[in-house]
């Protein structure tokens, strides 16, 4: 499909298209594709949407015309013979933008959509190009509008406008607040959906981590061999848990005493870990814990791993609590490591990803910044001080929201968002 979209849409339309009848709009019409020369490139249809009821806002054309690379590439030249030119990436969707047609956060959704990698990422940044986000948001603003007016009446004009009721202040800013804090969480998880996290699998040489690694992916990706140090490198795959993208990442093993090549190896081990939400530590559980194990254990404390004692059908000793002890050849092993990641990595609970959600950091820093404020002005309430020294907060706090789904923003940010885009959105 080729896509044209500004004043001269028609105009190209009547030039490249033949068909018994003029095209009507949004009426899908077949008949002859051809050049600025009127020579037929080939037979298909032809859609007119003109503007302001288009995707764009602006008259858009399309072409759809057989799948061939050549048949494409010379319809695109007729239409550039025609007076167009090639779209920006993204250059649609950002007219879309600049006519109203959507908000910066359904904007940068349809990038998400084209990026999805599993069917929760997808269903996860469809929900969000309904503009069900700007109509909750826009409902807290109004909600703090009401109660900026009731204070501002109160000040203005002291003898005719009664305080207004604390209680009932407070009720307000509390549900605001609950609101916005729920917003704050299933971005988060929506984010995890849309990205993914990483799981660094490390431990000592020879305790089964390719051999896990390849049991998880159901395919012998990595190299297996009793030999220590056959895995030099880092290797990253991934797998759907839950419906969420995980990127396993199998390193080098530890070892004090190691050749050139082989440190080489460990160092990024040591680098891949670093950068992993989860340290998934395999130990050969069949062999009493050595120093090498015991190294991985105290430098990997603290932070949020699953310790995995493998090889448990050649024997377990070792005992570690709230260890996973079981076999990287064994089903339930590996079901059961599953669901461990998705308990470390999202407590086992997705949101609910028919609900539009926060998406960028723009967003949530808005969000943080209300928060803020809202906080502020609760605590001048419960200090008992007059209700009228939170108008600054409130007035801060509906400022903050109003950039959450703002149609204006700087051309640095239009410019980052819609690098993300295809040529074709």
């Amino acid at each position: 499909m080729v896509r044209v979209s500004g004043p001269l849409s028609q105009t190209i339309a009547r030039r490249l298209f033949r068909a018994p009848a003029e095209l009507q709009p949004r009426l899908a019409q077949y008949g002859t594709v051809v050049d600025e020369r009127g020579a037929a490139i080939d037979r298909g249809l032809a859609m007119l949407f003109p503007g302001p009821h288009s995707y764009t806002g602006e008259d858009v054309l399309e072409l759809h015309v057989h799948g061939s690379p050549a048949i494409a590439r010379e319809v695109v030249r007729a239409v550039l013979a025609c007076g167009a030119r090639n779209a920006l990436p993204g250059e649609f969707t950002r007219r879309a933008f600049l006519n109203g047609k959507m908000d910066l956060h359904e904007a940068a959704a349809v990038a998400d959509v084209i990026d999805a990698e599993t069917r929760s990422a997808a269903r996860a940044a469809v929900a969000n190009l309904g503009g069900g986000l700007a109509s909750e948001v826009t409902g807290l603003r109004g909600q703090l509008s009401g109660m900026l007016e009731e204070l501002s009446g109160a000040i203005d004009f002291p003898d005719e406008v009664p305080d207004p009721d604390r209680a009932a202040l407070e009720g307000v800013l509390s549900a605001i607040v609950e609101r916005l804090e729920a917003l704050r969480r299933d971005g988060e998880r929506g984010r995890l959906v849309r990205e993914g996290i990483t799981v660094a699998i490390v431990g000592p040489p020879n305790a089964g981590k390719s051999s896990l690694l390849n049991a998880l992916l159901g395919e012998d990706r990595a190299i297996v061999s009793e030999t220590p140090g056959t895995t030099r490198d880092t290797i990253e795959e991934s797998i759907v848990v839950g419906g969420v993208q995980v990127r396993l990442v199998d390193t080098a093993g530890i070892r004090a005493h190691a050749g050139r090549l082989e440190a080489a190896g460990i160092e990024r081990t040591r680098r891949a870990l670093e950068g992993a939400r989860i340290a998934l530590i395999v130990l050969d559980g069949s062999r009493p814990l050595d120093g090498e194990a015991y190294d991985i254990l105290t430098a990997t404390k603290g932070r949020e791993r699953i310790v995995f004692l493998n090889k448990a059908d050649l024997g377990t000793q070792i005992a570690l609590h709230g260890a996973l002890v079981g076999s990287a050849f064994d089903h339930d092993s590996l079901e059961a490591l599953r669901a461990a990641i998705a308990h470390l990595g999202w407590n086992g609970e997705l949101p609910d990803l028919e609900r539009p959600h926060l998406a960028s950091l723009r967003e949530f820093d808005a969000v943080n910044e209300a928060l803020e404020a809202l906080g502020r002005a609760r605590a001048t309430l419960s200090a008992g001080e007059p209700a009228d020294l939170c108008a600054g907060e409130l007035t801060r706090a509906f400022s903050a929201l109003g950039h959450v789904c703002e149609r204006v923003a700087a051309e640095e940010v239009l410019d980052g968002i819609f690098s993300r885009f295809c040529i074709g959105k």
